[in-house]
């Protein structure tokens, strides 16, 4: 008894001691990452820093999809149309209204959370591809109503809205294109923190309860008709702050900026950074937007055959995503490390 009290006694502080170390290696590591973001637009050119800017609206937008397809279960062909709403929302702001551009996104994002979460009303009805059917529906459908002629007094119809580059304020010693990448940043930092507080916590659980065991979870006692609505209602408000700061980015809207591909590459990023992830999502915004163009830089002819390589390649690598492969490398190094110490 006294050999197993005293080892227990020494294995406790040791694990106890790893589990405090790695948390302190995230921290670290998640604080080098946001300097080397505050960095990076003073070492990159303006179109570079444009690409930058355009990862961090993406990875906002895939965070909002993978709280509801990964966290929650409900498949979305259709973010792309919240992701339009959030633009167009932020644009015939800007376009018809006296409300500075900051002022415009969280409107853009309390619209689409209202639009999400009546769209998810019905949508409880369905669910597997049935959903995924309807939401493809709404993403073929949104292009098709911005043309329509009599909303064209706002929305432009096909020729869409320009919006004007927003100037860095309080007059700060940076250029147009760097202020847009802080002001995203801004945007995105808290954003992820919510998102992780909101995953990590009771409500985080309840959804993957859903996910899980739908006829568990609703013994238990979680309302699974609000939390099915309410997580379609806050990943359409993410989306479509990342569709309001991709408008101010892009400098223009028009319905064919919304296709239905848009809609199938964020699923295809939520699959490369990794299902139910919230690093993914940065994994994932890294791929949508720098693989297509290095595809077309290889061939011309046939760019998506490249595209196609790419993610066929991706997925036989790393069939859990990025983050699965990372994690199952440090598992890896964890074991090595722990084997290397009891020899």
């Amino acid at each position: 008894m006294t050999t197993l009290d005293s080892t227990t006694a020494t294995t406790r502080p040791a694990a106890l001691y790893a589990g405090l170390s790695l948390q302190v290696w995230k921290l670290i590591g998640l604080a080098l990452c946001l300097a080397a973001a505050v960095i990076a637009p003073f070492l990159a050119s303006n179109y570079h820093i444009f690409q930058m800017t355009q990862v961090l609206v993406y990875a906002i937008a895939l965070l909002g999809l993978n709280m509801l397809t990964g966290f929650n279960g409900q498949i979305s062909l259709g973010h792309g149309a919240f992701y339009a709403i959030g633009a167009y929302t932020t644009a015939i702001l800007l376009d018809q209204s006296i409300l500075p551009y900051w002022a415009t996104i969280p409107v853009s994002g309390v619209v689409c959370l209202v639009a999400g979460f009546l769209f998810g009303l019905p949508a409880l009805r369905l669910e597997g591809l049935y959903l995924a059917l309807a939401t493809f529906a709404l993403a073929v459908s949104t292009p098709q109503i911005l043309k329509y002629k009599h909303f064209e007094h706002w929305t432009g119809g096909v020729q869409g809205i320009i919006i004007n580059k927003p100037d860095p304020p309080f007059g700060l010693p940076i250029n147009a294109d760097q202020w847009l990448y802080f002001f995203c940043l801004i945007w995105t930092v808290p954003l992820f923190v919510v998102g992780w507080n909101l995953l990590r916590g009771r409500s985080g659980r309840a959804m993957v309860a859903i996910r899980d065991h739908p006829l568990a979870a609703s013994s238990m006692g979680i309302d699974t008709a609000l939390y099915k609505s309410l997580t379609f209602g806050v990943s359409a408000l993410y989306t479509g702050i990342a569709g309001a700061l991709g408008a101010l980015v892009a400098q223009f809207v028009s319905p064919d900026s919304f296709s239905i591909f848009l809609s199938i590459s964020f699923v295809v990023g939520i699959v490369i950074g990794g299902i139910a992830s919230i690093a993914g999502a940065f994994f994932g915004a890294v791929f949508i937007e720098f693989v297509p163009n290095i595809a077309d830089q290889i061939s011309k002819a046939a760019p998506w055959a490249i595209y196609g390589v790419f993610l066929i390649g991706f997925m036989y690598v790393m069939p859990m995503g990025v983050v699965g492969l990372l994690r199952r490398i440090g598992a890896r190094l964890r074991r090595l490390a722990e084997g290397g110490g009891r020899r």
